[in-house]
């Protein structure tokens, strides 16, 4: 971390990007772990496509429903009581002895779990000026490779020894602990709190819905999530039966994109912060449309090849997520920050399942089990990124008209500063 940060900011930043790491692992954990749930739950593959997207449509449904209170409270206390309901609903997955249970238990998961994000980057916006805010991006986005790196690989192991509920319960092990941190140091965050508000919950959330700078950034929102996720459901089938890469070799490509994204993502935020975010957000773009374009058209194709050009995607999508991130973090007002991000939230996951479903319409599988069409999607992701461009530049002139009229930002509290 660059000195400017105190002691106490590169604290919260820890925490945070640890929160976001149990996040993500209890969300992708559920895939590798689908062999072992058809078998010992005796259910269908509908149902286990039931089970994954549960999560997901319960954290945009809370999203939403959290937004109309989510600037009404200390985000501590929020943060800790969302992380709470999300350790409990893991402790209900390790538990889970049937198919109704574990379904249950993944709502109750996606319930918590999907409101933590947004309560997340509402304290990162409340304590970290714009200046900084592409550093601190960085740092949290490394979550997401930590997870690919060192927890999808760990909980896999745990799952082929000690059975299918093994990795939740590592997640509850892992996670309780730093949520006891969190509430021993964490500082109160109550200045928006301190912004006068009649509105009752759901004319917060209504004014918020309705203003047209946020209306704006939830379509880029939508368009980036879109863009971003239509490859990944079917992207380890594509690299085994297409581009003719054997299935034990798949750890190794996740490890090494892992690996690389987790050294990229503090770099690409100190470039963000450098060089401008739009501008980072650009390059990332159009390099990793070219990528998508090519990736999407290979046959069989050599094993380091493929880690070349997932190594290259991986750089250009984090690029994007860390810059992308970063302005929209500063696009609500304070009084707004909290039910903005949750909003915002709710339209990715709703989003990625639009775009998990789209991506089902669009490729086909033959009998030998080589996807058609798979060129197709790449040509709609590349639309998708190209629009984020357009739709980024208006947030990216609001964003710079803001904090040039903005007053500086206040020193951190002297408490927070000598720790």
């Amino acid at each position: 971390m660059p000195p400017v940060f105190t002691r106490y900011q590169k604290f919260v930043v820890a925490v945070l990007a640890f929160l976001q790491f149990t996040i993500i692992l209890d969300f992708m954990i559920i895939s590798p772990l689908g062999a072992l749930l058809l078998q010992e739950l005796h259910i269908t593959t509908r149902q286990f496509g039931l089970v994954v997207s549960a999560y997901a449509f319960a954290a945009g449904v809370s999203g939403l429903l959290a937004a109309g209170f989510a600037d009404r409270f200390d985000r501590k206390r929020l943060l800790l009581f969302f992380y709470a309901g999300f350790l409990l609903g893991t402790l209900l997955c390790g538990l889970a002895t049937s198919y109704a249970f574990l379904l249950g238990a993944r709502i109750v998961t996606g319930i918590f779990g999907g409101v933590i994000g947004s309560v997340a980057m509402a304290i990162i916006a409340d304590l970290f000026p714009l200046e900084v805010r592409g550093r601190v991006m960085g740092t949290i986005q490394t979550s997401f490779a930590a997870s690919q790196v060192m927890g999808l690989p760990l909980g896999v192991f745990l799952s082929n020894h000690w059975g299918w509920h093994a990795p939740f319960i590592m997640i509850l092990v892992i996670g309780a602990p730093v949520g006891l941190i969190i509430a021993a140091r964490l500082q109160p965050i109550v200045e928006h709190l301190k912004v006068p508000s009649t509105r009752n919950p759901v004319m917060h959330l209504a004014a918020t819905i309705s203003q047209g700078r946020y209306l704006r950034t939830f379509l880029a929102t939508t368009m980036l999530t879109t863009g971003g996720f239509m490859l990944m459901p079917f992207g380890s089938t594509f690299t085994v039966n297409n581009l003719g890469i054997p299935l034990t070799k798949l750890p190794i490509i996740y490890m090494a994109t892992g690996v690389v994204t987790l050294i990229a993502g503090p770099l690409l935020g100190k470039v963000a912060d450098t060089v401008g975010k739009y501008k980072l957000f650009v390059i990332g773009t159009v390099v990793g449309a070219a990528i998508v374009a090519v990736y999407c058209n290979l046959g069989l194709t050599p094993l380091v090849i493929v880690l070349a050009v997932n190594a290259i995607l991986f750089v250009a999508i984090t690029s994007r997520m860390i810059s992308a991130s970063a302005l929209i973090s500063a696009v609500p007002d304070l009084a707004d920050r909290g039910a903005f991000m949750s909003i915002n939230a709710a339209v990715q996951q709703f989003a990625g399942g639009l775009a998990s479903s789209l991506a089902g319409l669009i490729v086909v599988q033959t009998a030998d089990g080589r996807l058609l069409r798979y060129d197709v999607l790449g040509y709609v992701v590349v639309g998708a990124m190209a629009a984020t461009i357009g739709l980024m530049y208006p947030i990216h002139r609001a964003v710079m008209r803001k904090a040039a009229s903005a007053p500086p930002a206040p020193a951190p509290p002297a408490a927070a500063a000598a720790e």
